[in-house]
């Protein structure tokens, strides 16, 4: 038969015969094609139906007003955590530097200043004030960088290439009545801010400073540019005409180049006079003060140290007026405009014994 003889053909391992092997290959082949489009229909039909159900189930898929509420408070509550977490890390991390900074001898107000930097941060009788940097009064614009100190503790500033800074000093009866004024001069001061007299806070008489003409002759003598400076205790508008009268008798015949001041300080006594003014009251007087010093032709400026000027003057109606400022730390902490800056009260200058209140000026005051 002949399917046996193709079969021992097979079998004995010898070519099929070229006619019968084609056409049993593409046989097969177009076999092996059905098979395959058949699977792949059966299985693509078989996805699609798969794909739309589970698109189908989706759709159908709602939540309730429970499930909703049950989400939220989830969220809510991981919230709440993270948020805790980050209060912890930022609690630990002030509370640390708080710690450093008492550790290494700083005050409280000095440890507290830089967690408020937004804030001029003082101590008042007792109390702790936070009071928000303003944008309606004039700056200073100094930075550290440009602030110099030698080895001495002398105090200068630069533009970053020059010292623009002049040196100077306030004097009274306390620095002696032997003050050699030339060594003064010589030693770099180039003004003196005199003391010519004071109204006492407690009892309110007038008092004239012994050493003022003396001083004020000699100082000019030496070169050095004098300016003079009234400590007031004035509570009313007659006291301010009263201390400033004083103060011209006491000008007339000496050489004022520098700028005539109202000393405005706090005494830390009950029974002062001035501490029991208001504000508003305070800053009327000094304004009457400065309006008499500058009819009378001289320069007025106004001597204040923070809390003075933060919390005892209305300083948004001072801004006309130059200013002296008292502080006694390495830094402009303090962010307002001011001319002269008294910062030590324990220095050292030749030709005067006793220590002495220390100055520079930013620019030229006479």
């Amino acid at each position: 038969m002949k399917l046996v003889d193709d079969m021992e053909y097979l079998e004995t391992g010898d070519e099929e015969p070229k006619s019968r092997g084609v056409g049993g290959q593409i046989v097969k082949v177009i076999l092996i094609l059905l098979v395959f489009t058949v699977v792949a229909w059966f299985g693509l039909n078989f996805l699609t139906k798969l794909l739309d159900e589970r698109n189908k189930s989706a759709e159908e898929i709602t939540y309730t007003q429970e499930d909703m509420d049950e989400l939220e408070a989830r969220l809510n509550e991981e919230a709440i955590l993270k948020a805790d977490e980050a209060a912890r890390l930022a609690r630990q991390e002030v509370l640390s530097d708080i710690k450093g900074s008492l550790e290494e001898g700083n005050t409280y107000v000095e440890t507290l200043r830089p967690l408020y930097p937004d804030d001029i941060v003082i101590v008042s009788s007792g109390s702790f004030y936070f009071l928000p940097i303003r944008d309606d009064l004039k700056k200073n614009g100094f930075t550290e960088d440009n602030l110099v100190i030698s080895e001495d503790g002398i105090y200068s500033y630069t533009d970053g290439e020059k010292t623009i800074t002049h040196k100077g000093i306030d004097v009274s009866k306390f620095q002696g009545d032997k003050i050699e004024w030339d060594k003064v001069a010589a030693d770099g001061v180039e003004f003196a801010i005199l003391r010519a007299g004071l109204r006492g806070y407690g009892s309110g008489k007038l008092v004239e400073d012994e050493t003022f003409k003396d001083n004020a002759k000699k100082a000019a003598a030496a070169g050095i540019h004098v300016g003079a400076y009234f400590f007031t205790q004035a509570v009313n508008e007659d006291e301010v005409k009263e201390e400033a009268q004083m103060l011209f008798d006491l000008l007339e015949g000496c050489d004022i180049t520098a700028p005539v001041v109202v000393d405005v300080e706090k005494i830390n006594d009950d029974t002062a006079r001035m501490n029991k003014l208001t504000p508003t009251e305070r800053t009327d007087l000094v304004i009457k003060f400065c309006e008499m010093i500058e009819n009378a032709g001289y320069q007025p400026m106004i001597y204040h140290n923070m809390e003075m000027s933060l919390i005892m003057l209305e300083l948004d109606r001072l801004e006309q007026y130059d200013k002296w400022f008292a502080y006694y730390n390495p830094n402009f902490y303090y962010p307002y405009e001011y001319k002269v800056w008294q910062y030590s009260e324990k220095g050292k200058v030749d030709g005067i014994k006793e220590p002495v209140d220390l100055n520079i000026s930013f620019e030229e005051i006479w």
